[in-house]
């Protein structure tokens, strides 16, 4: 994916930037401000040990933070990280963001 390809999201009201991280952490691609890598390197980790004593499957992880909410969805063996400024928007970000992750 091409950071042209994440450009859609930055459409959505209130959404700040939008990075494509591969298995390792690291920017595959972004759109937006420069991603903080470490909010996905500390969601992951809350996410494998969530998934490992609940068993199932991660659909999404909201991690609402003081500078505002990043959403972590899984994508393949990628995560998207879109970071958007008020959860208000929450369904609206979701809504774009497997609209996208359809048409890739």
């Amino acid at each position: 994916m091409a950071p042209s390809d994440l450009a859609p999201l930055l459409d959505v009201r209130g959404v700040r930037h939008a990075a494509l991280l591969g298995p390792s952490g690291a920017v595959v691609a972004y759109s937006g401000a420069e991603p903080d890598v470490g909010v996905v390197q500390a969601g992951r980790a809350v996410a494998a040990s969530l998934i490992a004593t609940l068993g199932g499957e991660l659909q999404d992880l909201l991690i609402d933070l003081e500078g505002g909410p990043v959403l972590l969805t899984p994508c393949g063996d990628q995560t998207l990280m879109t970071a958007f400024d008020d959860v208000a928007n929450l369904g609206r970000v979701r809504f774009a963001v497997r609209k996208l992750l359809q048409g890739s």
